[in-house]
């Protein structure tokens, strides 16, 4: 018996146990007031004259400002790529490989510093840049670093040869993975680049020069240009061997307009309205995990979330009850918090839009719970939101809101559930959730998706090819798939 209870007085217990802030340092990353443009390995003025300020989306702070580049500096980059291209690509597979590995190990060896850019720029939680993006980013470039070498085993009867200079536009919500996903199969197929960062989200992009700095890479080989949509137009149009574009749907049309019949190679990754379908054997808490990780992951800023909810009728009031309790501990607030669950929006426009869409679901009847949470003054918010009761007609059961936004639908059979998942124009991912190994194969082979999960979600490798159908876009990035959208092949002698 402890002197305490022998006197008779109560030990104190805590009355609070919300998390003390775990703030990461902002001190690991050092942010230069300007930057300007990087072509030809140096950092030179945008020829245009102009510039934007981006901010931190947690409490609009302005982070620096940004070149705007236009068509003569578009230009200027695509011909430092043509320049370098003869050298680089004549390299042996080899030696292309050495300088992706430097890279992979310099983003590993700086990877604290990077996840704070990300998640200050961005606004996605410290632990999610800390423990997915950087991690994937530096195994893209291992992953292709080993292929440069064997791109002749791995085209049999083909002999594989770069396309030259490829353009590359990528979006806001994974910043340095994507340009990972761009760069790695374009410089280990023996192509030069030029790659144009989103508007709102450049700065990691622009560290990434000093990695290739760092790196020894040729000058001229990766060349950065920052700006809005007016750059990408500008990227479009350029004199460029092939383009490569994750982003919205309705620019992605836009694109593959302006290029039908230009003769240059396209790959687009789109939008996505995942079907994240749970059968009523599934384990339920194993489920409401997998539901949580699939739509709250980033804000919801993912491409292939699962925001479309499909429970089977039998177990549907208990997983949503579930899913509720659940969603009532999830922390929001500082980026750099590591208890940080749901971060800032990117952007006000973006918020702009999910509370668009949350409103017409208000208004077309859905029934609407989000946890209570107290939002903060400053930056752009928005809490975890679950819609029940949703009509398959619902707007937001048919577009994609790109964020913390989850719609449910139910289904009886395995056939209604494939009806309504690939009730959709999007075909980019869906999620099953069965402790029924033969049913996951089933579903699997009849869902129209690029990608499909088993009792899991929001789970990459770079071994694995990634893309959609219909309106998701196509062709493949990662995987062996990843690498032939970069190179054209001659017949091998004989055939």
């Amino acid at each position: 018996m402890t002197e305490l209870s022998r006197r008779g007085v109560a030990a104190a217990l805590p009355g609070d146990w919300t998390y003390a802030p775990a703030l990461e340092s902002r001190e690991l990353v050092t942010i230069s007031e300007r930057y300007g443009l990087f072509i030809g390995g140096e950092w030179v003025e945008a020829r245009s004259g102009e510039s934007y300020t981006t901010l931190a989306p947690r409490d609009e702070e302005p982070l620096a400002q940004i070149a705007q580049a236009g068509v003569e500096d578009v230009s200027a980059a695509v011909a430092a790529a043509r320049a370098a291209f003869p050298a680089w690509s004549a390299l042996p597979g080899a030696a292309r490989a050495k300088y992706l590995f430097r890279i992979a190990r310099i983003l590993q060896e700086r990877a604290r510093e990077f996840a704070v850019l990300e998640s200050l720029n961005g606004g996605k939680p410290i632990k999610e840049s800390r423990d997915v993006d950087l991690p994937l980013a530096a195994a893209h470039f291992f992953y292709y670093a080993g292929w440069a070498d064997k791109l002749e085993y791995a085209f049999p009867a083909r002999t594989p040869r770069p396309l030259g200079v490829v353009g590359q536009i990528i979006p806001w919500n994974f910043p340095l993975m994507m340009a990972a996903w761009k760069l790695a199969p374009a410089l280990a197929t023996g192509n030069t680049a030029v790659l144009k960062p989103a508007e709102t989200t450049p700065l990691t992009a622009l560290l990434l020069c000093d990695v290739l700095r760092q790196a020894e890479l040729p000058r001229g080989v990766v060349n950065i240009v920052t700006g809005d949509g007016t750059t990408g137009a500008a990227l479009v149009e350029a004199e460029v061997d092939k383009l490569a574009f994750t982003g919205s749907t309705e620019v992605g049309k836009e694109i593959s307009r302006r290029l039908a019949g230009s003769g240059k190679k396209l790959t687009l990754e789109l939008g996505g309205k995942a079907a994240n379908i749970v059968f009523e054997d599934a384990a339920l808490d194993q489920a409401v995990e997998g539901i949580v990780n699939g739509i709250y992951f980033n804000q919801g800023h993912v491409c292939c979330a699962g925001s479309r909810l499909l429970l089977q009728e039998s177990i549907a009031a208990p997983v949503i009850e579930k899913l509720k309790r659940r969603m009532a501990t999830l922390r929001l607030g500082d980026p750099l918090d590591k208890n940080t669950d749901i971060g800032a929006i990117n952007s006000r426009a973006q918020l702009r839009k999910i509370e668009e869409l949350v409103a017409a679901g208000r208004a077309e009847g859905a029934e609407i719970y989000q946890p209570p949470c107290a939002l903060p003054e400053k930056g752009y918010w928005f809490p975890p939101t679950v819609f029940t009761n949703v009509a398959q007609s619902s707007r937001i059961a048919q577009e994609e809101i790109f964020g913390p936004v989850l719609s449910v639908l139910s289904f009886r059979t395995p056939q209604e559930a494939v009806e309504k998942a690939n009730n959709t124009p999007y075909g980019l991912s869906a999620g099953v959730l069965t402790e029924k190994g033969s049913r996951i194969p089933w579903m699997a082979e009849r869902l129209r998706a690029g990608v499909v999960w088993a009792n899991t979600f929001n789970r990459f490798d770079p071994a694995s090819p990634f893309g959609g159908y219909k309106e998701s876009g196509y062709g493949r990035e990662g995987g062996l798939h990843g690498l032939e959208p970069y190179l054209r092949f001659d017949s091998a002698p004989g055939r």
